[in-house]
């Protein structure tokens, strides 16, 4: 049997045992050793407003469409940041470059469950840095969505940039936009992540909910604005600060998963009167005027290779390490007191 950590219902969650497959032709078995949960996508399945939980997504279209859920509860095995050792590779899979072999530690997306069954295409070149410590792992996926937001935002050195939110995920976004030669300014409304994101390279900062955000940010450059702000929260008021905040003809690069309607958000004034430009960043693909260059799979792997050189710390991320059976308390955790925790991981 394996387990499978489920949402079966909106703020319900259990681990399931479910029979152990068969291994199919080209694929891996891995057995999970941690599973890093998302604050952010995950939490809105385990709340109930994921949208794919009232529309459906028209992948050919690209448009969601009324009428119909894309998933419906039970939804199990939520979760895109695994690390695991290699137990089984399918036969005909011999000799194929690149391809992790039984032992190997690896990282890679196959859901908060005990044993992942992953086509073989998707685990090329995933086996762990040498050196790495298993638990960095986890923060392959995480790393490449703040690592396409600071690309989307083409940062130039000595370019002032806003960074908004400093979870997790923004913290790395801060250190990342750092070593690309920006002068980080964080903000978030939680004191102790601003004490967080000064370690992780950012050159001030500010709480959202006591200062002035955008008059501080126009005092500190002369006037002029920032050059550069990343919203990496998905709040709708953060989005609208980030817009006042920036110079005439500014970027914003939106990289939040943003739910129901944009209250907060003002698009009629200081986004239309400075032209400001707004930029999505999304895990689903890279910056355009990279992809000649740059794929998703070359951010996670470049990430994971700034971990082992030491450029980017995450081990002090991680805030609590839940055995898998304790799936329920840690969402509890992120849900009702995310001021108390970072990354937290499943340890299966």
């Amino acid at each position: 049997m394996e387990r499978v950590v489920q949402f079966t219902g909106p703020r319900q969650v259990e681990v399931a045992e479910q029979v152990r497959a068969d291994l199919p032709p080209g694929h891996l078995r891995i057995r999970t050793r941690y599973s890093g949960i998302s604050a952010g996508t995950e939490l809105t399945a385990y709340r109930g407003t994921n949208p794919y939980l009232t529309r459906t997504w028209d992948a050919e279209a690209r448009l969601f469409r009324e009428g119909s859920a894309g998933i419906a509860y039970p939804v199990a095995g939520w979760g895109y940041s695994e690390v695991g050792e290699v137990t089984e590779v399918s036969p005909e899979l011999a000799g194929t470059a690149d391809l992790p072999a039984v032992g190997d530690l690896v990282w890679g997306i196959w859901g908060h469950r005990s044993e992942g069954i992953v086509p073989a295409e998707r685990m090329i070149g995933h086996t762990l840095p040498a050196g790495l410590e298993p638990l960095a792992g986890a923060f392959a996926r995480v790393g490449a969505i703040a690592y396409n937001a600071v690309l989307a935002g083409d940062i130039h050195v000595g370019e002032d940039v806003v960074v908004f939110g400093q979870g997790v995920i923004g913290l790395l976004t801060t250190r990342l936009a750092q070593l690309n030669g920006g002068r980080v300014t964080a903000v978030d409304a939680l004191d102790g992540r601003l004490d967080t994101a000064k370690q992780y390279g950012a050159h001030r900062t500010l709480n959202a909910r006591s200062d002035s955000v955008a008059e501080s940010i126009r005092e500190a450059t002369a006037g002029r604005g920032a050059d550069l702000a990343i919203e990496i929260s998905g709040a709708y008021p953060a989005l609208h600060e980030a817009l006042r905040s920036v110079a005439v003809g500014g970027r914003v690069v939106a990289s939040g998963f943003y739910q129901g309607d944009g209250i907060g958000l003002r698009l009629g004034d200081e986004f239309h009167h400075n032209r400001v430009q707004l930029i999505c960043s999304q895990i689903g693909g890279v910056p355009p005027q990279l992809s000649g260059r740059w794929t998703v799979e070359r951010l996670q792997q470049t990430f994971l290779r700034l971990v082992a050189e030491g450029q980017v710390d995450v081990a002090s991320l991680v805030s609590h390490v839940v055995p898998a059976a304790d799936a329920a308390d840690a969402y509890l955790l992120l849900d009702e007191r995310p001021g108390d925790a970072l990354q937290v991981v499943l340890e299966f």
